[in-house]
């Protein structure tokens, strides 16, 4: 009896086998758009833009609605995350805190601006538009965990703590 070899996705990437069965867990239903992403983005690590093509398509949706759902959530990331995470909110509640001013600081620090990432791949600096703590203003979720009252002197601090962090094992 001869065993047939493995079948594989056309693209030669086994990683759309497993995103294949996430679509059709939800029988290609396009009513399970974000959660299709959420399984897209676990297995792949971001959505580039010939997954968004290949969601669409699976699901027999337009891109343009792809599209729009994977930018409006915070949660999606259409490039590669840093290592580490820097959110931080930007709402009303925040913004009146001194949200702003974190913002600037942080891009000082790290050169790059919010919704990129270092080009040593360190740090993805990230905006948020809520992140549900308004009571903690500002607020940022780094590394996912909350951190609250944040000052500019402490999300820098932190900043800086993951970069003697990564000297130390380069030593």
């Amino acid at each position: 009896m001869s065993r047939e070899a493995p079948s594989t996705h056309p693209s030669g990437d086994n990683r759309f086998k497993l995103l294949d069965r996430a679509i059709n867990a939800h029988q290609g239903d396009g009513h399970a758009l974000i959660e299709v992403l959420h399984a897209a983005q676990g297995i792949f690590g971001y959505l580039e833009e010939d997954l968004l093509i290949y969601i669409a398509r699976a699901l027999k949706r337009p891109l343009s609605q792809v599209y729009g759902v994977a930018t409006f959530y915070n949660f999606f990331r259409l490039k590669p995350a840093g290592r580490h995470t820097f959110v931080l909110c930007t709402g009303t509640a925040c913004y009146v805190k001194g949200a702003d001013r974190l913002q600037k600081a942080l891009e000082h620090r790290c050169a790059v601006r919010f919704g990129e990432t270092t080009p040593d791949g360190a740090v993805s600096l990230v905006a948020a538009r809520c992140v549900g703590s308004c009571g903690l203003a500002p607020v940022a979720v780094i590394d996912d965990e909350v951190a609250a009252r944040l000052t500019e002197q402490e999300a820098v601090a932190r900043v800086d703590a993951w970069a003697a962090a990564a000297e130390e094992v380069t030593r």
